[in-house]
């Protein structure tokens, strides 16, 4: 590959050259005219489905998601989590068995990082449970997260758990002891709990502000408790809908943009026309605004339909951060929060040449994606 283009965290224009890795970065002396912007490929964390595909379905077919791939690279995003919720212990390890079979058989499923398993392990309570159903919420159990791991071909390597439950911090140490990354949330906990799963190794709060209850006490409760804790990042749902302006802009400062991480928590409608679908067994709605509601309750958010393109443009907009820390909280930090190899250092020589070329409105503060290569393989041209 070969690409040139403005690097927001570098402040400088640079040339690439690279195949798999990046071979060289080389700063222009002096900056061509038209140059566009490069940075790392994106990293998402949290992908539940796309494009009309469900990674939560055993059945979902290797053909329908390697489309979902394609129109996730014109996103600008790399490498993604993809995530299985909520569901019977059969449904799980199905669904679960059909990513691995993805990742090990599709031309592209290398970029299928790692898979985030979201539950069951989660609260039992309404609010904080959000979306899961409640009959398959069970309690945390170290032999079916290693029914996972077997399922998974070593690939699970992320898991939300809810501290509350009495045997969490047991099961957190079993988890990260194995390697795997462990964040909490959809939790009901109180601040000993949330210590306690912390001090077993949880290092991560899932979409935090979400997966809670709409009424709370003024304080304490478990939002203050996670936002005050310095040992936690946080990943955040940045679409204008799930989290408002003035409390993403504080829990941006609680956390630190060093420990904050942008995610899309993308269901299956995303990409897709306003309508009705279903999420496993539970029933939703895509309203034209792009919120994804409960059918039968509209104001309960399903997951989202954003992009992670539009979630760096809402980052800026909504919390005035500068274009390198958008870019930063949609790249490195998510690569060293969940582990990935080789995309830690943003554009550097010997990382994975994971890189996109957008254009960048800083009036409208929004950017465009043109072109995104993989492994220095070109992906995506607009």
């Amino acid at each position: 590959m070969k690409c040139s283009g403005f690097d927001a965290n570098r402040g400088a224009a640079v040339e690439i050259t690279g195949s798999a890795v990046l071979q060289s970065v080389e700063e222009f002396v002096r900056t061509p005219e038209g140059l566009n912007h490069v940075a790392p490929g994106f990293i998402d964390i949290q992908v539940n489905g796309f494009a009309g595909v469900d990674y939560c379905s055993p059945t979902a077919s290797m053909e329908e998601i390697g489309r979902s791939l394609d129109l996730i690279f014109s996103t600008g995003t790399t490498r993604i989590f993809p995530t299985v919720i909520t569901g019977g212990r059969e449904e799980m390890l199905g669904a679960i068995r059909n990513l691995a079979k993805a990742k090990r058989s599709l031309k592209y499923g290398r970029a299928l990082e790692g898979f985030h398993i979201e539950g069951p392990h989660i609260s039992p309570h309404e609010g904080a449970r959000g979306a899961h159903p409640l009959r398959q919420v069970r309690p945390p159990d170290t032999e079916e997260f290693d029914r996972w791991q077997d399922a998974a071909e070593g690939n699970v390597r992320l898991v939300t758990v809810s501290p509350e439950w009495l045997e969490a911090p047991k099961y957190i140490e079993h988890v990260v002891g194995t390697g795997v990354v462990v964040s909490i949330g959809h939790l009901d906990a109180n601040a000993e709990q949330i210590d306690a799963a912390v001090r077993a190794g949880a290092t991560l709060s899932t979409h935090l502000g979400n997966g809670a209850h709409g009424m709370l006490p003024r304080h304490p409760n478990y939002l203050w408790h996670q936002m005050a804790d310095d040992r936690l990042a946080a990943s955040f749902i940045v679409d204008g809908i799930h989290l408002d302006k003035s409390f993403l802009t504080v829990a941006l400062r609680s956390k630190g943009l060093e420990r904050a991480i942008l995610i899309t928590d993308a269901v299956m409608p995303a990409m897709c026309e306003p309508g009705p679908y279903m999420l496993g067994e539970v029933e939703v709605q895509l309203h034209p605004e792009g919120k994804v509601t409960l059918r039968d309750d509209t104001n309960r958010l399903a997951g989202s339909a954003l992009r992670m393109d539009a979630g760096v443009g809402n980052l800026m907009k909504m919390c005035g951060v500068t274009l390198s820390e958008a870019i930063t909280l949609a790249t490195r930090n998510p690569a060293r929060v969940g582990r990935v190899p080789l995309r830690q250092r943003g554009l550097q020589p010997g990382e994975r040449a994971d890189v996109v070329e957008y254009s960048y409105d800083k009036t409208a503060k929004s950017i465009r994606v043109l072109k995104t290569w993989l492994d220095g393989e070109l992906v995506f041209s607009a």
